[in-house]
């Protein structure tokens, strides 16, 4: 009788085993998030009632019931009571350092006329020894309210600025970046002299342009590449360790309280490089870093070319793209344009690189797995350069199977050039707020045909099939997501006009803004598979609203906040309530 029972027993036990073996013990996540509409941003359930993430990654997301499974003791639990979230947000271009510095510099981006930065000036004066350089940003001569009495070619003249600044060197950047605004004290550290009849052109720059008066006098504005005449004699020092240092935290928290999460750097050198890999390695490196390497250091570009791409297993600093500036902005006149200025007749603008490099340092980014990050914003240099691409891309088709080649801007496209991007599958990075910053006043530039027909073609783009990579070209912009998420939507300024937005058949949807913030941000970055949607396995990174982004109307939508930001599975920043 017992060997029956022995035997049943050795049934049962085997049967057990078999049940464990299959169906190992529940794993349990480290932070589950429920309890406010979460968009996912991806197609196979696109919103989602909870997330579990394990550390850093993605455990689960879909339903609350399900999500409960996944929770033990330790496992934290955020209730968004409300609040809204989605994939982290990535800045699809902008300038991460020049971010930090621009809240240690003058900021004159809320400056509404040239009184208004000789004031600032001013006052900025009386706190410095003579001697030293002031150094601001952020102005932009066709925002100001009121225009000076004397321009020279659309632009102030640098007498008022030097007449409160004689003891102290003042260089202003353009908003844009593309031009700068220096008074007589800078101009003659830099040797800038009054161009006589039988002195030589020094306003002839190769890619800019010393504007000077009728009478030969510089006016003190400095476009494109003149720009560099004044920047190299800018004292390093005012650059000193502690304040790059400073400068870098400050980007870094304005990131998480915007609920920036990556980061597209748009041209960086050897230096930034270089501190990149330190902050990292001290562990401040919290925000995903897309550098770009300056097509500016050729020397740089090559030797990263011989060594090949740094992708980052932590997923925190990656290098294996190339910027390269090849025209100038639309706000200053150096967009490099097919047809002349409407408010400038024969002016075009600057070619600020010459083309065969564009051609070349393609075939170098072919052949050593880097991508070609161009700025254009002029149609003439977009169409120049997807020439040069489309040439790259026949001589060596193996090679650019999956290059991800990108036009940083692509404000002002030929309607000839705009089914082009996705024909060569190249991906135009364009930062939607611009539009409602420029659109009033670039009308003027470029005339109203050009305008319909080319300017901030975002649905065409789209609709071809090649995605849009988002972002603000911070400090050219703010930082905030809010703004160019609302230009892409409206199609307006933002004070909300005009009523029925600017050529709205241009309109994103929402799920199309948002995307060009996430997932298509992502892409752009060769970095699809491992961020940019709530997907399990891909990395904890989320961005939490204060309201419904997807359903508020829109005259509400400007007062979106961030409420939190999540960064690798750890909460980084809190809106204190």
């Amino acid at each position: 009788m017992n060997k029956p029972n022995s035997l049943s027993s050795c049934f049962l036990l085997i049967i057990l085993m078999f049940i464990s073996c299959s169906n190992p013990a529940q794993e349990t996540g480290t932070l589950l998030i429920f309890g406010g509409p979460i968009y996912t941003v991806d197609s196979t359930q696109t919103k989602v009632e909870a997330v579990v993430a394990k550390d850093s990654i993605i455990l689960f997301s879909g339903s609350l019931e399900e999500a409960e499974k996944y929770k033990n003791e330790q496992t934290k639990v955020l209730d968004l009571k409300g609040k809204t979230m989605t994939p982290g947000l990535i800045e699809g271009h902008g300038h991460f350092m020049g971010l930090g510095f621009s809240a240690l510099e003058l900021d004159l981006t809320t400056t509404n006329s040239y009184e208004e930065i000789v004031a600032a000036v001013a006052e900025k004066v009386k706190t410095i020894k003579p001697g030293e350089w002031i150094i601001g940003a952020g102005w932009h001569q066709s925002k100001w309210n009121v225009k000076p009495e004397i321009m020279v070619k659309g632009f102030p003249t640098h007498d008022l600025l030097s007449a409160v600044s004689p003891n102290n060197p003042v260089f202003l950047s353009h908003v844009s970046g593309h031009a700068g605004f220096a008074n007589a004290a800078a101009m003659d550290i830099a040797g800038i002299q009054v161009l006589t009849k039988e002195g030589i052109d020094k306003s002839a720059v190769e890619g800019g342009e010393i504007i000077r008066d009728g009478l030969g006098r510089p006016t003190g504005i400095f476009n494109e590449t003149a720009t560099d005449l004044i920047w190299k004699h800018v004292p390093t020092d005012m650059y000193a360790p502690e304040k790059i240092t400073e400068a870098f935290e400050l980007a870094i928290a304005a990131c998480h309280k915007n609920g920036i999460v990556g980061f597209h750097d748009a041209g960086i050198g050897r230096e930034n490089i270089a501190f990149y890999e330190a902050m990292k390695s001290e562990g401040k490196l919290t925000v995903r870093m897309y550098a770009m390497i300056t097509g500016g250091d050729m020397d740089l570009v090559d030797e990263w070319l011989d060594k090949g791409p740094l992708i980052d297993p932590d997923n925190r600093l990656t290098i294996r793209s190339i910027k390269l500036n090849c025209d100038g902005a639309l706000g200053s006149r150096g967009a490099w344009l097919l047809e002349e200025y409407t408010d400038q007749h024969g002016h075009f603008g600057h070619e600020t690189l010459p083309m065969e490099v564009v051609k070349e340092t393609a075939l170098k980014g072919l052949k050593n797995g880097f991508q070609v990050c161009s700025h254009a914003i002029g149609d003439r240099a977009n169409r120049e350069i997807l020439d040069r691409y489309e040439s790259a891309f026949k001589d060596l088709p193996e090679a650019s199977k999956d290059h991800r080649f990108r036009i940083e801007h692509a404000q002002h496209l030929h309607p000839d050039d705009i089914p082009r991007f996705a024909e060569l599958s190249v991906i135009p990075a364009m930062q939607a707020v611009h539009m409602s910053s420029d659109r009033p006043w670039a009308i003027d530039r470029l005339g109203e045909k050009r305008i319909k027909e080319g300017a901030y073609m975002w649905q065409a783009l789209l609709k071809s099939g090649i995605p849009i990579v988002n972002g603000t070209d911070v400090p050219v912009e703010p930082l905030n997501p809010i703004a160019s998420l609302y230009a892409s939507i409206s199609r307006k300024t933002l004070k909300g006009t005009p009523e029925g937005g600017y050529e709205p058949e241009q309109k994103m949807t929402r799920e199309q803004a948002l995307r060009s913030y996430t997932l298509d941000a992502a892409y752009g970055a060769f970095e699809e598979n491992i961020k940019g949607s709530i997907t399990k396995g891909k990395l904890a990174d989320f961005t939490i609203y204060n309201q419904d982004i997807m359903t508020i109307p829109e005259d509400e939508f400007l007062k979106t906040e961030i409420a939190m930001t999540i960064f690798n599975g750890d909460i980084v920043y809190t809106k204190e309530e």
